[in-house]
């Protein structure tokens, strides 16, 4: 068990409460307590005509778990790397595979300060495996890689998660060089997880929200169409059911009302 990561050091200076982040809008709409007036002021301004942001927001979550389980328990994965982590809450990645293979070893990955003043909360391992917290951004996948080798055998296996965080790198190009990048450090075998935004299911309100939230000095997003997210799974083997809206991801009795985050698991076979 890794008791602590090694940058487990908040720096506060970093740590700016007037404008809204991502984590901490999202952990406001997941029902958390780790945002500040900024992060729940920019969310009630988005559920004001866009309430079915809090569905997106859990359904985004239960697919995590989905796709972690599956992974673990179906098809044997025992390492995952967590990249745009957000503040924990339940049931955080390595709780959803040490339920099912103890020896399972995490690392997480993401470059907001409040989620490293929480990092020990991701750091509850099992005895049997171990976890990791890296303090680092996705458009700097050589560090990432560099430092997740200290938790993660890189000859084996290795789920990429990359849920909700893609769509802050608005370049398409440099998105898809990113992911690239990552699939290609980890071997055979290994699986792509990604969720994202789209227009798909109510684009209004999804195209108000994002020039709310991109005139409002926080991080720009974009979001992309399936056929653009597609491209993030070339050359890899999508599993069944595709990409599809995140609640209709192989549900297990969960509400399948269809959102506006798409998702796809897929495997690296050559």
């Amino acid at each position: 068990m890794t008791d602590k990561p090694s940058t487990t050091t908040a720096r506060a200076d970093a740590l700016d409460t007037s404008v809204p982040h991502s984590a901490r809008l999202w952990n406001y709409l997941l029902g958390g307590k780790d945002n500040f007036a900024a992060d729940r002021q920019a969310a009630e301004q988005v559920l004001a005509f866009m309430p079915e942001l809090v569905q997106s927001a859990r359904f985004n979550r239960e697919f995590l778990g989905r796709a972690v389980r599956h992974l673990a328990g179906d098809l044997g994965v025992r390492q995952f790397l967590d990249i745009g982590t957000g503040l924990p809450t339940a049931n955080n990645t390595h709780e959803v595979a040490q339920a099912t293979a103890p020896e399972s070893r995490v690392v997480y990955v993401d470059n907001d300060p409040m989620v490293l003043v929480h990092a020990r909360a991701l750091l509850t391992s099992s005895p049997q495996g171990a976890t990791d917290y890296l303090e680092a951004d996705l458009r700097d996948p050589e560090r990432i890689l560099a430092e997740a080798r200290r938790t993660l055998d890189f000859g084996q296996p290795i789920g990429v998660m990359l849920l909700g965080i893609l769509n802050f790198i608005v370049d398409d190009d440099e998105a898809v060089r990113i992911v690239r990048r990552l699939v290609e450090a980890v071997p055979v075998g290994s699986y792509l997880v990604v969720s994202h935004p789209t227009r798909e299911v109510n684009p209004g309100a999804v195209d108000r929200a994002l020039a709310m939230w991109n005139d409002g000095g926080a991080a720009t997003m974009s979001v992309r169409t399936p056929r653009e997210i597609a491209r993030f799974f070339d050359g890899l083997e999508v599993l069944e059911p595709g990409l599809v809206t995140c609640s209709r991801w192989r549900p297990d009795g969960n509400d399948t009302t269809p959102t506006s985050e798409y998702c796809a698991v897929a495997r690296k076979i050559g």
